[in-house]
């Protein structure tokens, strides 16, 4: 074994000019790499003093090198206390809790923790949420004497308050002698966090003294707990605000909807940082405020503020909402460029972003691209190319996925079963619907007998569906009711979608969708008296039926065109395009489906008329206009595409040789030369 030198021998082994005073005085990675390096040419790196500054030196924040840090910490022969503390704390400071945790384990086989070890194993087990491993933490504390040690209690307070352990959170408070404002603060987050508002309210009035935080955390309780005016009131209040505490107003109000006010307060803030920023644009996409989330992306970036994974996530999720490709291409762009990599979420997002614009080539592109690809990525793939028509793709990835040894959850059988729905593949539905509960032991959720009833009623299945429906172990909801009116409407089952529609009304009475397919489906069948009884019930409960809308995309600006719409600046150009798309339908033979005209019209050019102001007509005959040969005129339409406009779209994509992409409410549709991807079956 090496025998130790002495501190003051290990000079004569440096350099000339070489002082060993460098070990106490470094501070730049480099430097401390350096004597790393030197420390192991001339074997002094086991002398005490070495190996325990270089440990300190890489687990000190400013340089921060876990990897150089447990290097060091493994090759230390003789491991004294305070190693064991700098390695834990070094792993928890970097979001590595569990490894931290797992050390612990070690430590207490060598060494008794001592009140430096517990309150960083403790904020560690906060972090994770592991409240049982924490307790148990608490319990050797009790044991070797530190049960009264006010950082220990401070730690457990935290820890139990993070955890949803109020109750034991007070315990410990109550029990403590020195309560500073951490503390206070501590159960105060606790309580707020509980829901448990009026409790800290009143701790809040008790407490001895108060510092931002303490305001902070009683306006973002009161925000979570819809008591937004209440937050403001106290927000009003604070003698000194901090960002946390604009930040948390700013909350509030974009998780009520009260965007206006969320503005307002952004625009009198001093400054802005990233959190901030976060904030508005993820709360305008979370509330389908798409077109304000990217104005505020781009202003973000206009101010030069640099955006996170988190920003990028949010900004990817605003454009599938529209549907705006050349904005979604932009900020892949950006990303590249900036050194962001496809891993985790991001990765994620993009690929939902490409097939959610109709563009699934770049979709799967962005997913070969991943090295590591996990679960989520396989999803969203499996999720894009379902909703594209493109089934065999989806379920042959799928299968690929389960070969590389990651197991698909629940959210990736929603997938599975999507686009078995979406082809029509009935029994490999029910397969694959089988194979989550019995091999991969996944409880259904409603949503996935929602998929599985889907599946059935677009084939037909109506009786089998129903009988799914009135045995399930979970109360249906009304988007599977949903599903069987739907089925029942278009293979004219009256009887069962009179059943389902009952059903609809007893559980969500206000859903739109729910009138119009029972009035559309009566209509279908000619029975107009109980058309005018649906839109009766309509008018007396104030439900309105949602126009059809169609979306396009152009030089940047997003497009809608609504049912015989003639506000655009293009309007004559349009019509004139629209006329010459009439022509040439009726010189390939097409016919007008004026079945699908659901309203009392008599006359069968009325009803043509009716057919041929459909929104996505309009938004076909700008794409002809606007759109250059050689690349797709894709469109988004609120509504299901009736089957005329179907049969015209494929007619349209081979008269004028172009790709037309729909993305209507329920998948994509990609026609090309007279043909479209779903087969005929949506």
């Amino acid at each position: 074994m090496l025998k130790l030198m002495p501190l003051h021998s290990l000079q004569q082994h440096l350099p000339q000019n070489f002082h060993f005073s460098l070990f106490q005085t470094s501070s730049a990675p480099q430097e401390v790499e350096q004597l790393h390096a030197f420390s192991l040419k001339i074997a002094t790196f086991n002398h005490p003093f070495v190996s325990s500054r270089l440990l300190a030196l890489y687990s000190d924040p400013k340089i921060n090198n876990l990897g150089y840090a447990r290097s060091v910490f493994d090759r230390i022969q003789r491991r004294t206390l305070i190693h064991w503390n700098t390695i834990i704390k070094c792993y928890v400071e970097n979001q590595f809790s569990h490894d931290g945790i797992v050390l612990f384990h070690g430590l207490v086989h060598e060494f008794l923790p001592d009140n430096f070890t517990l309150p960083c194993v403790i904020k560690g087990c906060a972090r994770l949420g592991v409240v049982q491993e924490g307790k148990q933490i608490h319990g050797l504390a009790l044991k070797i004497g530190f049960g009264s040690d006010v950082f220990v209690q401070g730690s457990l307070v935290n820890m139990y308050s993070k955890c949803g352990k109020i109750d034991c959170a007070r315990q410990v408070f109550d029990g403590m002698i020195e309560k500073d404002v951490v503390l206070w603060n501590s159960l105060i987050d606790g309580y707020a966090r509980c829901g448990e508002i009026e409790i800290a309210l009143q701790l809040f009035e008790d407490m001895p003294e108060r510092d931002a935080f303490s305001w902070t955390v009683l306006v973002d309780g009161l925000s979570k707990c819809g008591k937004v005016e209440s937050a403001r009131k106290l927000f009003d209040q604070m003698p000194c605000r901090n960002l946390v505490s604009w930040n948390a107003m700013i909350n509030g109000y974009m998780k009520s909807g009260d965007f206006d006010s969320a503005l307002e307060l952004f625009y009198q803030m001093p400054k802005w940082d990233l959190v901030t920023w976060n904030l508005m644009i993820a709360g305008y996409e979370l509330n389908g405020q798409f077109m304000d989330a990217l104005k505020m992306f781009f202003t973000m970036l206009k101010f030069g503020s640099r955006p996170n994974h988190a920003t990028l996530v949010s900004a990817f999720s605003a454009v599938s909402g529209l549907a705006v490709l050349s904005k979604g291409r932009w900020i892949h762009s950006y990303m590249e460029k900036n050194g962001f990599e496809l891993d985790g979420i991001l990765g994620t997002s993009l690929i939902e972003m490409y097939a959610k614009c109709g563009c699934i080539e770049s979709a799967l592109t962005v997913f070969r691209a991943i090295q590591k690809k996990k679960v989520g990525h396989w999803t969203a793939i499996i999720v894009g190319l379902g909703a594209h028509g493109m089934a065999n793709h989806a379920l042959a990835l799928f299968l690929e996925m389960c070969k590389t040894g990651l197991k698909p959850n629940a959210i990736t059988f929603m997938g599975v079963l999507n686009a078995c729905n979406h082809a029509g593949l009935v029994d490999d539905g029910r397969r694959y619907f089988d194979m989550m509960m019995n091999e991969y032991e996944i409880e259904p959720t409603v949503e996935h007998y929602g998929c599985l009833v889907d599946i059935l009623c677009r084939a037909g299945h109506l009786e089998e569906a129903k009988n799914i429906i009135e045995n399930m172990p979970i109360s249906p909801n009304k988007v599977i009711w949903m599903s069987l009116l739907g089925g029942s409407r278009n293979h004219g089952n009256i009887d069962i979608g009179e059943y389902a529609a009952r059903r609809v009304i007893e559980v969500a009475p206000e859903t739109i969708g729910c009138y119009i397919l029972l009035s559309n489906m009566y209509a279908a069948s000619g029975m107009w008296e109980k058309v005018s009884h649906v839109r009766e019930m309509m008018y007396k409960r104030g439900v309105r039926k949602v126009p059809g809308c169609s979306s396009l995309e152009h030089k940047g600006v997003l497009l809608e065109f609504i049912v015989g719409d003639k506000s655009h600046p293009q309007t004559k150009e349009i019509y004139a395009k629209m006329s010459e798309m009439k022509e040439k339908l009726k010189c390939v033979g097409h016919v007008p489906d004026t079945t699908q005209v659901l309203l009392c019209i008599e006359g069968e050019k009325e009803k043509e008329a009716e057919l041929e102001n459909h929104s996505e007509r309009l938004a076909i005959a700008f794409g002809l206009i606007n759109v250059k040969p050689g690349s797709p005129i894709r469109i988004m339409k609120n509504l299901r595409v009736c089957n005329d406009c179907h049969s015209v779209t494929k007619l349209l994509s081979k008269i004028y040789s172009r790709e037309i992409i729909v993305r209507d409410n329920t998948r994509f549709h990609h026609f090309r030369n007279g043909s479209c991807s779903c087969m005929d079956y949506w």
